[in-house]
């Protein structure tokens, strides 16, 4: 059974950081073409935030969360993260992380692009 853990939510004053984890079972990390990050704020439609190729040096970030989150892999650890840097009001919302199969062409930004989604972790930026 596949499963996608999200971790490391909580909450921050605005311009501080936090790190979420992915943590995945059940499939190994370089079976699937890549990971990303997705969130939803209240009332809104689920957003991208970033994707990583699962084997190869390939990444992207939408253009709001660009310069200061990065995404990273661990593939031994079947594990990854999104670290948070200088987080703002606005970045406020559930984040969820997914998988997609291979198949798909890079950046893979659409969230109807992934296959297996986490349970989502709040993160919650007061000012």
């Amino acid at each position: 059974q596949v499963q996608l853990v999200e971790s490391g939510g909580g909450l921050v004053q605005a311009g501080g950081s936090l790190r979420l984890s992915c943590a995945a079972s059940g499939r190994t990390l370089s079976s699937y073409a890549a990971m990303g990050w997705f969130r939803q704020a209240p009332g809104k439609e689920r957003e991208y935030v970033a994707a990583i190729a699962t084997t190869a040096v390939s990444w992207d970030y939408a253009d709001s969360v660009k310069g200061r989150f990065t995404i990273s892999r661990d593939n031994a650890k079947n594990t990854v993260y999104l670290q948070m840097n200088k987080l703002k009001p606005e970045d406020t919302a559930v984040y969820y992380c997914a998988a997609t199969l291979p198949g798909g062409s890079w950046p893979l930004r659409g969230s109807y692009l992934y296959h297996d989604w986490g349970q989502g972790t709040q993160v919650t930026v007061s000012s």
